[in-house]
Parts: structure tokens; C-alpha cells; sequence
């Protein structure tokens, strides 16, 4: 079974209210082809995070204007889509309650989360009733790059730099809170799946267990009960449609295969059939290969 773990569909009135996103981010149709051709069975629909909640009000908006449409996808092709809801993380009361509509009444099987939220990550207590609802019911977390007021974006101010390098850093921060919050030790049974290879975290699996190691023994830091990346084999990462090499190498040695998922980023990744080359490419056994490609998400989602 190939299931796509990252793939984005936005509704009309959440496309026009923000900037980037034209139709193709909106046809549903487009995607069913493309994934025919691919062979792709399934694919998760996630929130690539938008500023369209600037002109709409509020997130809530955007997250009952997003799950709605959705909802309506999940019902027309229950066979070829997973949905991950969005939650309104700018009211904690009613994020629960979010979680539970679109989870008991809407067909959703996750959550989409951004990274940050204007410098609020996802350590912060108001997500703490989400993370054991979320571990009680196993509800996986998808975790997207956050892209308005990513961190270090007022230095920055680039439109190239913004994407390539600050969205990786966000997503790093982010899981760093979850490490330092305890929140990775206290949930283990929530399924984080981070985007893009989870962003640098692969490369600081030395520097991280070195330099906690080097503070911890001057009582410069807290006592994670283990070293850093003890817990970072417990999160999940998804591909995002690179094809890089020494990305997969990295992720295999400090993940393995089974915390890794195939996902296309389409549709702002056009290329679907490379990223499934570039798993097929990689010299680990076929059983491996069928894991990151669609076995893992199977068994995370029953399938």
C-alpha cells in the first residue's frame, strides 16, 4: 500500500484570502489524477499553514472554514483521503471541542498543527488536553513549518530565505520545546509526524546528546532521564518530497525506517514520482522500503 503522508487541498475562500496559494492548491481532481498515476492509494490532506486567518478574523475561521470543505472531500472519497483537522489555537476552550467534532462527526483521523504560532510553540500548556486526547484516542499530530512570523523572520525578511532556512529552524525549535518541556517523555504515545525530514533535528543528534551530556554533568540543564536522542526515536518525520540522499541516511540512523513516512508535498511539489524513486533508491531491505512508503502510516492509522 503507497500512502502519501504530506499532500495539501485548500477550500476557495481560504485560497483567495491569502497570499502564495492560487487554484491548484484547490483541485481535488488534479490530485486523484496524479495519484492514479503514481499508484497512490492513499494520502493525508494537512493544513500547510496560510495567513488567510489575517483577512478572514481569526484561525477559528479558518479552521471551520477548512475542516467543513474537507469534511466534504472525506465523505466523496472515503477510500483515497485522510483528513487532519485543524484546531483554533487562538481559543484553548475550544480547541478540545474542535477535536472532538471533527474527530466524532467530520470523518477526521488527525491533527494538523503549525510549529508556532506568533512565537507560541507547541510546549506551551494550552496544547496539554489536545496531546492526551490526542494519546488516548491515537490521534496523530501532523506538524507543519509554520509560515507567518517563522522564527527570525524580522531579521531575515527575505522571500527565499524565509522558506528554505527558517521553516527548517522553526520545526527544530519546536520539537526542541516539546524535548525540554517533557512533553515527548510525558506523551509517548503521541504520534508526532514533523515535516521535512523534521528540520535539522537529523543533524543534531551528536551536538545535542554531546552538549546536553557536557551542561548536564555541570548542572547547567535539567535531567531528561535520557539522552536527547533516545527521545527524538520516538517522533516520526515525513520525506516532504526530497529526494536527498544523505537526508534519508541521517533520519534512518536516528529514527530507522519505521518512524519515517513517504510524503509527496504536493501540490507545491509537482515531482510525486521522484520522492517514491528516492525511497526505492536507497539500499535497505524491501521491507524497510514498503514501511516508509505506506506501511508505517498503515499500522498508525489501521489501515
Amino acid at each position: 500500500m503507497l500512502i502519501d503522508a504530506h499532500s495539501h487541498w485548500l477550500p476557495e475562500e481560504i485560497i483567495s484570502n491569502a497570499h502564495f496559494f492560487h487554484k491548484g492548491w484547490g483541485d481535488i481532481e488534479a490530485q486523484l489524477a496524479i495519484m492514479d498515476a503514481a499508484g497512490i492509494d492513499q494520502a493525508v490532506l494537512s493544513y500547510p499553514t496560510t495567513d488567510a486567518h489575517l483577512k478572514l478574523g481569526s484561525i477559528s475561521q479558518v479552521a471551520r472554514i477548512y475542516n467543513d470543505n474537507v469534511a466534504g472531500i472525506l465523505k466523496a472519497y472515503p477510500e483515497r483521503f485522510i483528513g487532519a483537522a485543524v484546531l483554533p489555537v487562538d481559543n484553548s476552550i475550544d480547541m478540545l471541542d474542535e477535536l472532538k467534532r471533527v474527530t466524532n462527526e467530520l470523518g477526521f483521523e488527525a491533527i494538523s498543527l503549525a510549529s508556532s504560532y506568533n512565537g507560541i510553540y507547541l510546549d506551551d500548556k494550552m496544547f496539554l488536553p489536545i496531546y492526551k486526547e490526542a494519546g488516548e484516542k491515537g490521534i496523530p499530530v501532523f506538524v507543519h513549518p509554520q509560515i507567518v512570523n517563522p522564527i527570525g523572520f524580522e531579521r531575515v525578511k527575505d522571500p527565499l530565505l524565509t522558506p528554505v532556512i527558517e521553516y527548517v529552524f522553526d520545526t527544530t525549535i519546536s520539537i526542541g520545546k516539546l524535548l525540554m518541556s517533557d512533553i515527548l517523555r510525558q506523551h509517548p504515545k503521541v504520534k508526532f509526524i514533523f515535516a521535512h525530514f523534521g528540520g535539522a533535528i537529523c543533524y543534531l543528534k551528536q551536538r545535542f546528546d554531546a552538549t546536553y551530556s557536557m551542561l548536564r554533568s555541570m548542572n547547567f540543564v535539567k535531567d531528561l532521564q535520557a539522552l536527547p536522542s533516545e527521545y527524538f526515536k520516538n517522533i516520526y518525520v515525513d520525506t516532504s518530497g526530497d529526494t536527498t540522499k544523505a537526508n534519508f541516511l541521517l533520519s534512518l540512523e536516528l529514527m530507522g525506517p519505521k518512524h519515517i513516512l513517504w510524503g509527496s508535498d504536493w501540490p507545491a511539489k509537482q515531482d510525486v514520482a521522484a520522492g517514491i524513486k528516492a525511497v526505492n533508491d536507497l539500499d535497505i531491505s524491501g521491507e524497510d522500503k514498503q514501511n516508509i512508503l505506506g506501511g508505517n502510516l498503515a499500522k498508525m492509522f489501521a489501515l
